[in-house]
Protein backbone atom coordinates (compact mmCIF):
# COMPACT_ATOMS: atom_id res chain seq x y z
CA UNK A 1 0.00 0.00 0.00
CA UNK A 2 1.04 3.53 -0.62
CA UNK A 3 0.44 5.18 2.61
CA UNK A 4 1.98 8.40 1.94
CA UNK A 5 -0.76 8.04 -1.28
CA UNK A 6 -3.31 7.58 1.02
CA UNK A 7 -2.67 9.78 3.85
CA UNK A 8 -2.67 12.61 0.56
CA UNK A 9 -6.60 11.52 -0.32
CA UNK A 10 -7.67 13.35 2.95
CA UNK A 11 -6.79 17.27 3.78
CA UNK A 12 -7.73 17.74 7.08
CA UNK A 13 -4.60 15.68 7.75
CA UNK A 14 -1.89 18.29 6.69
CA UNK A 15 -2.09 20.00 9.58
CA UNK A 16 -3.98 18.21 11.89
CA UNK A 17 -3.39 14.66 13.86
CA UNK A 18 -7.03 13.04 13.21
CA UNK A 19 -7.33 10.64 15.79
CA UNK A 20 -11.21 10.56 15.81
CA UNK A 21 -12.67 7.96 13.06
CA UNK A 22 -14.03 6.47 16.44
CA UNK A 23 -16.53 9.69 15.90
CA UNK A 24 -16.32 10.44 12.48
CA UNK A 25 -13.69 9.35 9.71
CA UNK A 26 -11.07 12.23 7.90
CA UNK A 27 -13.08 13.08 4.73
CA UNK A 28 -11.59 12.20 2.00
CA UNK A 29 -11.09 14.74 -1.12
CA UNK A 30 -12.62 12.67 -3.57
CA UNK A 31 -15.84 12.18 -1.61
CA UNK A 32 -16.61 15.82 -1.06
CA UNK A 33 -15.83 16.77 -5.01
CA UNK A 34 -18.39 13.27 -5.70
CA UNK A 35 -20.87 14.53 -3.32
CA UNK A 36 -20.24 18.85 -4.93
CA UNK A 37 -20.42 17.00 -8.47
CA UNK A 38 -24.06 15.62 -7.88
CA UNK A 39 -25.21 19.03 -6.30
CA UNK A 40 -24.22 20.96 -9.02
CA UNK A 41 -25.99 18.60 -11.21
CA UNK A 42 -29.29 18.99 -9.06
CA UNK A 43 -28.87 22.64 -8.86
CA UNK A 44 -27.95 22.95 -13.32
CA UNK A 45 -30.55 20.01 -14.67
CA UNK A 46 -32.79 20.21 -11.71
CA UNK A 47 -33.98 16.75 -9.72
CA UNK A 48 -36.00 15.08 -12.27
CA UNK A 49 -35.97 11.55 -14.05
CA UNK A 50 -32.17 11.44 -14.82
CA UNK A 51 -31.51 12.91 -10.71
CA UNK A 52 -33.81 10.03 -9.30
CA UNK A 53 -32.24 7.60 -11.48
CA UNK A 54 -28.76 8.29 -10.52
CA UNK A 55 -29.85 8.16 -7.07
CA UNK A 56 -30.94 4.23 -7.70
CA UNK A 57 -27.71 3.09 -10.03
CA UNK A 58 -25.65 4.90 -7.24
CA UNK A 59 -27.67 3.50 -4.40
CA UNK A 60 -26.94 0.06 -5.63
CA UNK A 61 -23.63 0.77 -5.82
CA UNK A 62 -22.68 1.82 -2.52
CA UNK A 63 -24.87 -1.33 -1.10
CA UNK A 64 -22.82 -3.69 -3.26
CA UNK A 65 -19.65 -1.55 -1.75
CA UNK A 66 -20.43 -1.87 2.06
CA UNK A 67 -21.55 -5.90 1.30
CA UNK A 68 -17.84 -6.21 0.34
CA UNK A 69 -16.76 -4.78 3.49
CA UNK A 70 -18.92 -7.03 5.16
CA UNK A 71 -17.79 -10.03 3.39
CA UNK A 72 -21.47 -10.37 2.41
CA UNK A 73 -23.77 -11.47 -0.48
CA UNK A 74 -25.14 -7.95 -2.17
CA UNK A 75 -28.97 -9.17 -1.15
CA UNK A 76 -28.45 -9.44 2.55
CA UNK A 77 -27.08 -6.05 2.92
CA UNK A 78 -29.66 -2.94 3.28
CA UNK A 79 -28.80 0.36 3.33
CA UNK A 80 -29.45 3.06 6.41
CA UNK A 81 -28.65 6.35 7.60
CA UNK A 82 -26.76 4.88 10.30
CA UNK A 83 -25.67 2.08 12.88
CA UNK A 84 -28.50 3.08 15.46
CA UNK A 85 -31.25 2.65 13.22
CA UNK A 86 -30.38 -0.34 11.89
CA UNK A 87 -30.52 -1.45 15.93
CA UNK A 88 -33.57 -0.10 15.66
CA UNK A 89 -34.80 -1.91 12.80
CA UNK A 90 -33.92 -4.92 14.27
CA UNK A 91 -35.12 -4.34 17.92
CA UNK A 92 -38.77 -2.97 16.32
CA UNK A 93 -38.54 -5.69 14.02
CA UNK A 94 -38.10 -9.14 16.30
CA UNK A 95 -41.68 -9.26 17.45
CA UNK A 96 -40.12 -9.08 20.91
CA UNK A 97 -43.06 -9.27 23.33
CA UNK A 98 -43.12 -8.43 26.87
CA UNK A 99 -41.48 -10.62 29.42
CA UNK A 100 -38.73 -11.37 26.77
CA UNK A 101 -35.14 -10.89 27.77
CA UNK A 102 -32.31 -8.96 25.98
CA UNK A 103 -28.74 -9.94 27.05
CA UNK A 104 -26.28 -6.75 26.74
CA UNK A 105 -23.28 -5.06 28.36
CA UNK A 106 -23.71 -2.05 30.70
CA UNK A 107 -20.81 -0.23 29.17
CA UNK A 108 -22.26 -0.35 25.88
CA UNK A 109 -22.92 2.75 23.45
CA UNK A 110 -25.87 5.01 24.09
CA UNK A 111 -26.65 4.19 20.39
CA UNK A 112 -27.79 0.61 21.84
CA UNK A 113 -28.74 1.31 25.02
CA UNK A 114 -31.23 3.84 23.87
CA UNK A 115 -33.20 1.66 21.99
CA UNK A 116 -33.04 -1.27 24.50
CA UNK A 117 -34.71 1.09 27.13
CA UNK A 118 -36.91 2.22 24.64
CA UNK A 119 -38.23 -1.68 23.84
CA UNK A 120 -38.20 -2.22 27.76
CA UNK A 121 -40.44 1.10 28.35
CA UNK A 122 -42.77 0.62 25.43
CA UNK A 123 -42.66 -3.28 24.73
CA UNK A 124 -42.17 -4.27 28.56
CA UNK A 125 -38.98 -6.69 27.56
CA UNK A 126 -36.56 -7.09 30.23
CA UNK A 127 -33.11 -6.22 29.89
CA UNK A 128 -30.30 -8.28 31.56
CA UNK A 129 -26.65 -6.82 31.80
CA UNK A 130 -23.21 -8.70 32.21
CA UNK A 131 -19.55 -8.26 31.06
CA UNK A 132 -19.01 -7.75 28.17
CA UNK A 133 -16.34 -10.05 27.96
CA UNK A 134 -18.73 -12.67 29.33
CA UNK A 135 -21.78 -12.25 27.89
CA UNK A 136 -21.90 -15.85 25.88
CA UNK A 137 -21.72 -17.54 29.50
CA UNK A 138 -24.70 -15.45 31.09
CA UNK A 139 -27.10 -15.98 28.52
CA UNK A 140 -30.17 -18.59 29.67
CA UNK A 141 -32.82 -20.31 28.47
CA UNK A 142 -34.49 -17.06 28.82
CA UNK A 143 -32.40 -15.39 26.52
CA UNK A 144 -33.97 -14.40 23.51
CA UNK A 145 -31.49 -11.98 21.98
CA UNK A 146 -27.92 -10.54 22.90
CA UNK A 147 -27.36 -6.99 21.64
CA UNK A 148 -23.90 -5.58 21.58
CA UNK A 149 -20.67 -4.78 19.82
CA UNK A 150 -18.67 -6.46 17.64
CA UNK A 151 -15.92 -3.95 18.98
CA UNK A 152 -16.50 -1.90 22.13
CA UNK A 153 -16.84 1.60 21.65
CA UNK A 154 -14.39 2.53 24.71
CA UNK A 155 -11.45 0.17 24.86
CA UNK A 156 -11.67 -1.69 21.62
CA UNK A 157 -12.05 -5.06 23.14
CA UNK A 158 -13.55 -7.64 20.27
CA UNK A 159 -17.15 -9.68 21.11
CA UNK A 160 -16.41 -13.32 22.61
CA UNK A 161 -16.20 -15.50 19.55
CA UNK A 162 -18.03 -17.57 21.85
CA UNK A 163 -21.36 -15.67 20.64
CA UNK A 164 -21.17 -17.03 17.43
CA UNK A 165 -21.87 -20.15 18.84
CA UNK A 166 -25.04 -19.47 20.68
CA UNK A 167 -28.40 -21.13 19.46
CA UNK A 168 -29.85 -17.37 20.76
CA UNK A 169 -30.13 -14.64 18.04
CA UNK A 170 -26.81 -12.04 18.31
CA UNK A 171 -27.16 -8.52 17.20
CA UNK A 172 -23.96 -6.91 16.88
CA UNK A 173 -23.34 -3.09 16.55
CA UNK A 174 -20.86 -2.78 14.24
CA UNK A 175 -19.72 0.70 14.52
CA UNK A 176 -16.30 0.21 15.40
CA UNK A 177 -15.79 -2.72 13.24
CA UNK A 178 -16.45 -2.34 9.94
CA UNK A 179 -13.89 -0.46 8.04
CA UNK A 180 -11.86 -0.76 10.72
CA UNK A 181 -10.89 -4.13 10.98
CA UNK A 182 -11.47 -7.36 8.51
CA UNK A 183 -14.99 -8.35 8.90
CA UNK A 184 -17.28 -11.48 7.88
CA UNK A 185 -20.47 -11.52 9.01
CA UNK A 186 -20.98 -15.23 8.12
CA UNK A 187 -18.00 -16.31 10.18
CA UNK A 188 -19.14 -13.91 13.46
CA UNK A 189 -22.01 -16.27 13.36
CA UNK A 190 -23.98 -13.48 14.30
CA UNK A 191 -28.01 -12.76 13.12
CA UNK A 192 -27.63 -9.47 12.29
CA UNK A 193 -25.00 -6.91 11.99
CA UNK A 194 -25.65 -3.28 12.16
CA UNK A 195 -22.78 -0.79 10.78
CA UNK A 196 -21.98 3.22 9.56
CA UNK A 197 -20.89 4.43 6.51
CA UNK A 198 -19.18 8.02 8.75
CA UNK A 199 -16.49 6.35 10.75
CA UNK A 200 -14.24 3.80 9.49
CA UNK A 201 -15.53 4.43 6.03
CA UNK A 202 -15.21 8.09 6.05
CA UNK A 203 -18.29 8.72 4.28
CA UNK A 204 -20.77 11.55 5.19
CA UNK A 205 -22.79 11.24 8.24
CA UNK A 206 -26.21 9.79 7.38
CA UNK A 207 -25.03 6.37 5.98
CA UNK A 208 -25.21 3.04 7.79
CA UNK A 209 -26.18 -0.60 6.62
CA UNK A 210 -27.71 -3.54 8.14
CA UNK A 211 -26.53 -7.29 7.58
CA UNK A 212 -29.91 -9.51 7.97
CA UNK A 213 -28.50 -13.28 8.17
CA UNK A 214 -31.11 -14.85 5.12
CA UNK A 215 -32.61 -17.29 7.95
CA UNK A 216 -33.71 -14.27 9.66
CA UNK A 217 -35.41 -12.23 6.88
CA UNK A 218 -38.11 -13.53 6.63
CA UNK A 219 -38.73 -13.52 10.56
CA UNK A 220 -37.84 -10.28 10.67
CA UNK A 221 -40.98 -7.63 10.10
CA UNK A 222 -40.22 -4.79 7.85
CA UNK A 223 -42.10 -1.87 10.19
CA UNK A 224 -42.13 0.97 7.28
CA UNK A 225 -41.22 -0.07 4.46
CA UNK A 226 -41.79 3.33 1.95
CA UNK A 227 -40.86 3.27 -2.04
CA UNK A 228 -37.42 1.90 -2.03
CA UNK A 229 -38.14 -1.05 -0.21
CA UNK A 230 -41.02 -2.27 -1.96
CA UNK A 231 -40.81 -4.94 -4.95
CA UNK A 232 -43.60 -2.65 -7.39
CA UNK A 233 -44.53 0.64 -5.87
CA UNK A 234 -46.47 1.01 -8.45
CA UNK A 235 -48.87 -1.37 -7.38
CA UNK A 236 -50.30 0.83 -4.91
CA UNK A 237 -51.95 -0.90 -2.18
CA UNK A 238 -51.13 -4.20 -3.20
CA UNK A 239 -47.27 -3.59 -3.28
CA UNK A 240 -45.13 -6.11 -1.44
CA UNK A 241 -41.86 -5.40 0.43
CA UNK A 242 -38.90 -6.94 -1.34
CA UNK A 243 -37.80 -10.60 -1.27
CA UNK A 244 -34.04 -9.32 -0.26
CA UNK A 245 -32.94 -7.57 2.49
CA UNK A 246 -33.70 -4.26 0.61
CA UNK A 247 -36.79 -4.25 2.58
CA UNK A 248 -35.10 -2.92 5.64
CA UNK A 249 -33.70 0.11 3.51
CA UNK A 250 -33.88 3.18 5.12
CA UNK A 251 -36.79 5.59 3.05
CA UNK A 252 -34.46 7.78 1.06
CA UNK A 253 -30.76 8.90 0.68
CA UNK A 254 -29.37 11.96 -1.33
CA UNK A 255 -27.56 11.38 -4.53
CA UNK A 256 -25.25 13.80 -2.93
CA UNK A 257 -24.52 12.13 0.01
CA UNK A 258 -24.78 8.23 -1.44
CA UNK A 259 -22.13 9.71 -4.62
CA UNK A 260 -19.70 10.88 -1.66
CA UNK A 261 -20.33 7.70 0.81
CA UNK A 262 -19.09 5.91 -2.55
CA UNK A 263 -15.96 7.63 -3.25
CA UNK A 264 -15.17 7.70 0.24
CA UNK A 265 -15.02 3.64 -0.14
CA UNK A 266 -13.11 4.01 -3.10
CA UNK A 267 -9.88 5.50 -1.95
CA UNK A 268 -9.71 2.96 0.75
CA UNK A 269 -10.72 -0.01 -1.15
CA UNK A 270 -7.53 1.42 -3.80
CA UNK A 271 -5.88 1.48 -0.96
CA UNK A 272 -6.13 -2.47 -0.73
CA UNK A 273 -8.37 -3.24 2.39
CA UNK A 274 -5.80 -6.14 3.96
CA UNK A 275 -3.81 -3.24 3.87
CA UNK A 276 -5.43 -0.71 5.04
CA UNK A 277 -6.49 -3.35 8.31
CA UNK A 278 -3.07 -4.50 8.65
CA UNK A 279 -1.63 -0.49 8.48
CA UNK A 280 -4.45 0.72 11.06
CA UNK A 281 -3.93 -2.42 13.37
CA UNK A 282 0.48 -2.09 13.40
CA UNK A 283 0.05 1.64 14.15
CA UNK A 284 -2.70 0.90 17.04
CA UNK A 285 -0.02 -1.52 18.79
CA UNK A 286 2.72 0.93 18.44
CA UNK A 287 0.72 3.82 20.18
CA UNK A 288 -0.18 0.92 22.49
CA UNK A 289 3.52 0.11 23.38
CA UNK A 290 4.57 3.68 23.73
CA UNK A 291 1.92 4.68 25.49
CA UNK A 292 2.76 2.05 28.23
CA UNK A 293 6.80 2.38 28.23
CA UNK A 294 5.46 5.78 29.05
CA UNK A 295 4.00 4.80 31.81
CA UNK A 296 0.05 5.51 30.86
CA UNK A 297 -2.24 2.83 31.69
CA UNK A 298 -3.76 1.59 28.38
CA UNK A 299 -7.31 -0.34 28.80
CA UNK A 300 -8.05 -4.02 28.26
CA UNK A 301 -8.35 -4.20 24.28
CA UNK A 302 -7.92 -6.57 21.30
CA UNK A 303 -5.76 -5.86 17.83
CA UNK A 304 -8.44 -3.59 17.08
CA UNK A 305 -7.81 0.49 15.84
CA UNK A 306 -9.49 2.38 19.52
CA UNK A 307 -7.24 2.77 22.41
CA UNK A 308 -8.19 4.01 25.90
CA UNK A 309 -5.84 5.10 28.09
CA UNK A 310 -6.41 6.70 31.77
CA UNK A 311 -5.89 10.22 32.36
CA UNK A 312 -6.26 12.45 35.68
CA UNK A 313 -8.63 15.46 35.65
CA UNK A 314 -11.03 16.36 33.61
CA UNK A 315 -10.99 14.15 30.47
CA UNK A 316 -13.00 17.07 28.43
CA UNK A 317 -10.19 19.57 29.53
CA UNK A 318 -7.55 17.21 28.06
CA UNK A 319 -9.00 16.53 24.70
CA UNK A 320 -10.17 20.49 24.21
CA UNK A 321 -6.23 20.92 25.02
CA UNK A 322 -5.07 19.05 23.02
CA UNK A 323 -7.42 19.78 19.62
CA UNK A 324 -5.97 23.58 20.39
CA UNK A 325 -2.26 21.84 19.40
CA UNK A 326 -3.98 20.07 16.55
CA UNK A 327 -4.45 17.25 17.61
CA UNK A 328 -8.24 15.48 17.94
CA UNK A 329 -8.69 12.46 20.44
CA UNK A 330 -12.34 11.58 22.19
CA UNK A 331 -12.92 11.66 25.71
CA UNK A 332 -15.35 9.38 27.38
CA UNK A 333 -18.20 10.57 29.10
CA UNK A 334 -18.48 8.42 32.30
CA UNK A 335 -15.42 7.47 31.94
CA UNK A 336 -11.50 7.83 33.15
CA UNK A 337 -10.53 7.59 29.42
CA UNK A 338 -9.08 9.56 26.58
CA UNK A 339 -9.33 7.31 23.41
CA UNK A 340 -7.45 7.32 20.21
CA UNK A 341 -8.92 6.13 16.90
CA UNK A 342 -5.64 4.97 14.58
CA UNK A 343 -6.63 4.66 11.08
CA UNK A 344 -3.81 3.68 8.04
CA UNK A 345 -4.04 7.14 6.85
CA UNK A 346 -2.16 8.19 10.22
CA UNK A 347 1.54 7.92 10.35
CA UNK A 348 4.18 7.87 12.73
CA UNK A 349 4.48 11.99 12.82
CA UNK A 350 0.44 11.64 14.46
CA UNK A 351 1.33 9.12 17.21
CA UNK A 352 4.52 11.42 17.73
CA UNK A 353 2.86 14.86 18.36
CA UNK A 354 0.27 13.19 20.79
CA UNK A 355 2.57 11.23 22.77
CA UNK A 356 4.72 14.82 23.17
CA UNK A 357 1.38 16.65 23.94
CA UNK A 358 0.74 14.58 26.47
CA UNK A 359 3.63 14.63 27.99
CA UNK A 360 3.18 18.20 28.08
CA UNK A 361 -0.37 18.25 29.73
CA UNK A 362 1.26 16.01 32.20
CA UNK A 363 4.42 18.36 33.24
Amino acid sequence: MDAARLRAAFPVLRETAYLNAGSCGPLAEAAARAGEAAAKLALEEGRAMPYFEGMLEVRGRLRAAYAGVLGARVEDVALTTSTSEGLVTVLLGLGLQPGDEVLTAPDEHPGLLGPLAAARDRLGIELRTAPFAQLAEAVTPATKLVACSHVSWITGARAPAALGELDVPVLLDGAQGVGAVPVDVDALGCAFYSGAGQKWLCGPVGLGMLWVAPAWRERLAATGPTYVALADPAAGIDARVREDAGRFDTPTHALELLAAGLAAHDVLAEAGWEAVHERSASLAQELVARLEASGRRVAPRSDTTLIAWEVEGDTVAHAAALAQQGIVVRSLPGFPYLRASVGAWNDEDDLERLLAALDGLSA
